[in-house]
């Protein structure tokens, strides 16, 4: 079970490198098996040790978010998902 969680981890940290254009990002686990992030092996880390939630959630809101490409087809499916409020 452990490798899953620190795939998915380290999944997450990646995609923060890719994103904000640093390499240097590096992800650290504690004994108690938490996790923390760091802007360079053996830095200061940037927080608590987290939980893997927790930790994925942190790095997921750091750096550039991307952007969700929309197409009209999505659009239109998301205007019939809104409910028309009946006529009085």
């Amino acid at each position: 079970m452990s490798t899953a969680r620190s795939t998915r981890a380290s999944s997450a940290v990646d995609r923060l490198k890719e994103r904000t254009g640093n390499p240097g990002y590096s992800m650290a686990r504690t004994g108690d098996g938490l996790f923390f992030l760091s802007e360079e092996p053996g830095g200061p880390p940037l927080c608590e040790p987290l939980e893997l939630d927790a930790f994925v959630a942190f790095v997921k809101k750091l750096g550039p978010q991307e952007v969700r490409r929309v197409s009209k087809y999505d659009v239109a499916f998301e205007k019939q998902l809104v409910k028309k409020k009946p006529q009085q």
